[in-house]
């Protein structure tokens, strides 16, 4: 029987999952042969700063230092090949089809992200830009030097976030929402009414309730035939796992078009893993099947993936946690609430600084918390302990939220 450290481990994938994965394998106890393969030119790097310090960055070489992972590969025996593109997945021959030739392994972590949506319509229209990648801040750095007047298109987070570092730069800027409010697939009204007046503080025009018709050279149309003159539209509608690779494999697709891992992050082909953007996995704490778009999933999921390629048996259920910056605010949510959660506003919302927690029969569930990271501390540690709140003091925002713990 071949050993362990014997076999090759190649991740398809070079963003945080992709690389983390490889330190943990390291980390653990892998020995043998270790190959990343990235789709992207750069060296790995990180992507939250992407929507904020590398749109005031300089050179893109000089950018690159900036976000790029400190993590050095040669030294870790790590072989990193980027420009490859994993093209399809013949798993029965432990084989991955690149446009650079096939590459065999013994074990296969799928880390290959998400891609950034596009506005139907709108491929390849000169002046509409995407924010994902490196290159794609890149494009818009000279957008934001020329102070053009900016439509963007979609009020979550990284429209959000991009709206706060367009103004900074002293841009106009309209946000565009075909929902009647910012956020409004993932918190309850009664929050987002206060978020709203965000971005008329920030100087940020909102037009919720009025899908993009039609985007035409300098302007984009409305539903409602309204016209907005746009130097530039930014698309941030977002994301779907990056997945197409694997069409007609043996690794499993959901709905979404993430692959279909367990609660060890396996997939349904042998030998094969999945973490990141691209996988969705069944949670046994909120009784449903997660697919989470945020960094910290991207770094705790490796480390259950590479435990579990070692010959393992660990679940992952991690408390989801994920932040945002953007109009002068730092915004940090954890966990996951549902309609009929107990929803309890902690501070005042006209405020600098509040948080709401969520409780189903006590137990806190979630909390999104807005300049408040104690609140936010805490409350990752109560959540995963399952910790039942008394409401009344968990309310009163001068009460530490584990002091609220009945």
């Amino acid at each position: 029987m071949t050993g362990v450290n014997e076999l090759h481990a190649v991740i398809v994938g070079a963003g945080m999952a992709g690389v983390q994965t490889a330190l943990e394998l390291r980390q653990q106890g892998w020995r043998s042969p270790v190959t990343i393969l990235g789709a992207e030119p750069h060296a790995p790097y990180d992507r939250p700063p992407l929507s904020k310090a590398v749109l005031f960055g300089g050179a893109g070489a000089d950018t690159l230092l900036d976000v790029r992972f400190d993590v050095d590969f040669a030294a870790l025996g790590v072989e990193l090949r980027l420009g490859v593109h994993a093209e399809a997945l013949r798993a029965a021959d432990h084989e991955i089809v690149t446009d650079a030739g096939p590459v065999g392994y013994d074990r296969l972590v799928i880390a290959s992200g998400a891609y950034a949506m596009a506005l139907p319509g709108t491929e390849g229209l000169p002046g509409v830009y995407p924010l994902r990648t490196l290159d794609d801040a890149a494009a818009l750095r000279p957008v934001l030097e020329a102070q053009e007047r900016i439509v963007v298109v979609g009020a979550g987070w990284i429209g959000a976030e991009f709206a706060t570092a367009a103004r900074q730069a002293g841009c106009e800027v309209t946000v565009v929402e075909a929902a009647r409010r910012p956020l409004a697939e993932v918190l309850p009204e009664d929050v987002t009414r206060h978020m709203t007046g965000w971005y008329d503080e920030a100087g940020v025009e909102l037009r919720a309730g009025t899908p993009v018709a039609a985007v035409e050279p300098g302007a984009v149309v409305l539903a409602d035939g309204s016209r907005l003159p746009a130097g530039a539209v930014v698309v941030g509608i977002g994301a779907r796992p990056a997945t197409g690779w694997l069409g007609g494999s043996e690794v499993a697709l959901d709905a979404q078009g993430a692959v279909r891992a367990d609660d060890r992050l396996r997939t349904t082909a042998p030998d094969v893993y999945a973490v990141g953007d691209c996988a969705s996995f069944p949670s046994a704490r909120y009784g449903r099947r997660m697919l989470i778009h945020h960094w910290d999933n991207a770094v705790q999921g490796p480390r259950t993936a590479a435990a579990n390629l070692l010959g393992g048996d660990v679940a992952y259920d991690p408390v989801p946690y994920f932040w945002s910056e953007q109009f002068g605010r730092f915004v940090q949510y954890a966990g996951q609430h549902e309609e009929g959660d107990t929803m309890v506003l902690r501070g005042d919302p006209s405020g600098p600084a509040w948080s709401v927690v969520w409780l189903r029969d006590g137990a806190l569930r979630a909390v999104l918390a807005v300049g408040r990271p104690r609140d936010m501390a805490q409350a990752r540690k109560l959540i995963a302990a399952s910790a039942v709140l008394d409401p009344p003091a968990a309310a009163d925002p001068a009460v530490p939220l584990k002091a609220a713990v009945r």
